[in-house]
């Protein structure tokens, strides 16, 4: 088989050019201001429809984020405990976890964990007991307040104060966990798939912010909302992309997340993909949404 040489090599190509901006968008990284914000920002990640990559978005950009120098928590309120797994966190010891904190009272301070992937990357993660929290949760006390309050007792302390960003990582239904992680929240970022239905719930979960809202925390806002597991070979991609720009303009990140072999991957080694591969395209792809969501933070 013929070799291809330097000097033969077309620049031109679709591959070529497609090489070449990114290597233009890593620049761009490099280069970007990451500012501060003034306050702790919390974010609940959710959306009621699975597979949408929220698990997955929650821990790469809070990865991302750590990576500019931010201070980040990640809360797995998952009771699969993907996000944990992600971060490279052991959720199978004997551990205090976030089910001690919203079912037993145990300080927030306690759970939480280092991730061995970056000193500023910080967990409190999800075992196996929060699959019955659900139901410990309905004959307790301020059910609905738990984890705000824990949350606040944590941010109110030298340690706590510290802390840049907070995000929940939800579980896919809307019941005592998820409102929880609405009521300690005051954004929510919602993933959204470039693939059918990509709208499908999502107005049934805005319905659902508006009641938390009105009832439980009148300082919740819809705040982000990002485009993920596009493939811009297909006209439905990009449909979807203009369909869910038009509904929310304020909100949808000009970033959007690319199917992405790297970014499945990168769990199964206990990493996000910002640790297991950060010049990979989908790497790329959420260090651009970190800076643009702690960028829109400060200018709001």
């Amino acid at each position: 088989m013929k070799s291809v040489s330097a000097q033969s090599f077309d620049a031109s190509t679709p591959l070529a050019t497609e090489l070449a901006h990114l290597t233009e968008r890593r620049a761009a990284i490099a280069r970007a201001s990451v500012p501060s914000p003034a306050s702790t920002r919390i974010f609940t990640v959710a959306n009621q429809k699975g597979g949408v990559g929220k698990t997955t978005t929650a821990v790469n950009i809070a990865a991302a984020l750590a990576s500019f120098g931010a201070k980040v928590l990640v809360i797995d309120l998952d009771p699969q405990g993907n996000a944990s797994t992600a971060l490279g966190i052991d959720k199978h010891g004997d551990i205090d976890s976030i089910y001690d904190v919203v079912v037993r009272g145990t300080a927030l301070g306690q759970a939480i964990q280092v991730s061995p992937e970056n000193p500023n990357l910080f967990c409190v993660p999800a075992t196996l007991d929060l699959a019955g929290a659900e139901i410990e949760l309905v004959s307790l006390a301020a059910r609905e307040y738990r984890l705000d309050r824990a949350l606040q007792q944590y941010v109110a302390t030298p340690e706590g104060s510290s802390l840049d960003y907070v995000f929940i990582d939800c579980p896919p239904s809307l019941g005592l966990l998820t409102i929880n992680a609405f009521v300690a929240a005051r954004e929510v970022l919602i993933p959204i798939q470039c693939e059918y239905y990509a709208l499908e719930g999502v107005s049934q979960l805005v319905g659902s912010i508006d009641m938390m809202r009105s009832h439980l925390n009148p300082d919740l806002r819809l705040s982000t909302i990002l485009l993920t597991m596009f493939d811009s070979r297909t006209n439905l991609a990009h449909q979807v992309v203009d369909d869910v720009r038009q509904h929310f303009p304020a909100q949808t990140l000009n970033a959007v997340i690319p199917r992405s072999v790297r970014v499945s991957e990168a769990p199964s080694f206990g990493q996000t993909v910002v640790a297991y591969d950060r010049n990979s395209p989908g790497s790329v792809s959420y260090q651009e949404a970190a800076i643009e969501i702690a960028q829109r933070g400060v200018a709001r």
